[in-house]
C-alpha cells in the first residue's frame, strides 16, 4: 500500500522510501549528511498533549515510523494494535502536539550569524481543535554533530491570546542567505533579512 509512505521516484522506478508515515507536508536533506529529514502531524483526539508531532531522519530506504500503530517515540494508538515484534523508527525530535509542524528548510546561506549554519526552520502552521492554540511560529532547530540538540522559537507574534493573524506554511532560502516564509492565512510571503 501506498498510504501513508514517502515514495521515491528513479527513473521509472517507483518504491517505498519511507513508510508509516502520517501527514508529512516538510521534507529537506542536511547539508553535510545527505540525509532526509521530515516532519509528521501526529493525529487528532487523543487530547490537548499527545500524541506529538514528529521530526524525523530517514537513514534506510523503506524504514518504518510507526503510525498507524505508535506516535512520537512510544505512544500506542488507541485503535490500531500492533503486534509484538513490530519495530520502527522513533523520531529525532518531538513537537509540541497539534503545533503542525509543515515545511522545513536547512540553513547553508552566509548571511544569517554562524549559530544558523546547517540548522533546520521549521514553519509551525499551528493547531486548529487544541483547547488552547498552539505552534503558529518559525522554529530554529539546532545541529551539533549533525544531531538535533536544540529547538527555539525564531519567528512569533502571529498568535495573540486565543486570536491568529497569519499561519507560516513553509521556507525557503534565497541565495543571497535571506529566507522566506509562506503565509496561507494572511495569503503574504515574508522575507527575512540579517543585519549585523
Amino acid at each position: 500500500s501506498r498510504f501513508g509512505t514517502i515514495l521515491k521516484l528513479q527513473e521509472d522506478d517507483l518504491t517505498i522510501y519511507a513508510d508509516g508515515v502520517r501527514n508529512s507536508v516538510g521534507f529537506d536533506w542536511h547539508p553535510i549528511t545527505g540525509e532526509m529529514y521530515f516532519t509528521d502531524n501526529g493525529r487528532d483526539w487523543m487530547g490537548d498533549d499527545i500524541p506529538p508531532c514528529e521530526l524525523n531522519m530517514v537513514s534506510n530506504n523503506g524504514e518504518h515510523f510507526g503510525f498507524p500503530f505508535v506516535h512520537g517515540k512510544d505512544i500506542k494508538d488507541d485503535k490500531f494494535i500492533a503486534n509484538d515484534k513490530f519495530k520502527f523508527t522513533r523520531p529525532v525530535w518531538e513537537f509540541q502536539a497539534h503545533s503542525a509542524p509543515l515545511g522545513i528548510k536547512f540553513y547553508s546561506g552566509k548571511m544569517f550569524p554562524e549559530r544558523y549554519q546547517n540548522g533546520l526552520f521549521v514553519a509551525q502552521h499551528g493547531s486548529w481543535n487544541r483547547s488552547s492554540k498552539v505552534g503558529y511560529e518559525v522554529l530554529f532547530m539546532k545541529f551539533n554533530d549533525n544531531k538535533v540538540v536544540s529547538s527555539e522559537s525564531f519567528i512569533t507574534g502571529w498568535l495573540n491570546g486565543e486570536e491568529f493573524w497569519g499561519r507560516p506554511a513553509a521556507p525557503l532560502m534565497l541565495d543571497d542567505g535571506s529566507m522566506l516564509i509562506s503565509d496561507d492565512h494572511a495569503g503574504v510571503i515574508y522575507r527575512i533579512t540579517y543585519e549585523g
